[in-house]
């Protein structure tokens, strides 16, 4: 039986282009040099935040020191957050290209998703051990005698305190960061 409708006809014989979608990327741009900034304002607040003061050793006062190397913790903050700005600098610089060359936009919103989500993992795991060591020295462990040291290094500790709520700023940056891609991908699957 042979059906009256004429043949289609096609132009090509290639699957037609996604639809354009909103354009995100400057969005993006600004996003990711926010997470830079936040990064590199956090390693600079944490380096700063050496103190020395006279403490009680054997019924002797001694000058004893605290910075922030002297904290597993906080060095694997330190290295963290070094990553996430390099990363932060590096991707900047990608999505800005990509808005001069729109035809690798969908390349690199896959590659940023990965990255964005690897970032985050490293920066929200380093900021959550320094905040962990940073409440011990805050209010100490009676359970396990370990006295609180904020009481004697305060500008130590206020130091600790500022760079973790800059770099858990920059952690709910990258968290807008993957949810901005994720959106900007979906936005362009053909419905």
């Amino acid at each position: 039986m042979a059906s009256t409708d004429p043949e289609p006809e096609y132009k090509s014989s290639s699957t037609p282009p996604p639809p354009a979608g909103v354009d995100y990327f400057k969005f993006d741009v600004i996003l990711r040099v926010l997470l830079f900034v936040s990064s590199v304002v956090a390693l600079a607040v944490i380096v700063s935040s050496d103190q020395t003061e006279l403490v009680l050793f054997q019924g002797r006062p001694v000058r004893k020191p605290a910075k922030f190397k002297y904290s597993p913790a906080f060095i694997y903050f330190v290295a963290a957050f070094s990553v996430s700005a390099l990363y932060g600098l590096i991707s900047a610089l990608a999505s800005i290209s990509v808005i001069q060359k729109p035809e690798f936009k969908l390349k690199f919103l896959l590659h940023f998703i990965f990255w964005d989500a690897l970032i985050l993992g490293i920066t929200a795991s380093a900021t959550g051990t320094a905040g962990g060591v940073a409440y011990i020295g805050l209010k100490g462990n009676s359970h396990v005698s370990w006295i609180k040291v904020c009481n004697v290094y305060d500008k130590f500790c206020r130091h600790l305190a500022g760079s973790i709520a800059v770099a858990l700023f920059g952690s709910i940056v990258t968290v807008l960061l993957i949810w901005l891609s994720a959106y900007t991908l979906h936005s362009r699957v053909p419905k």
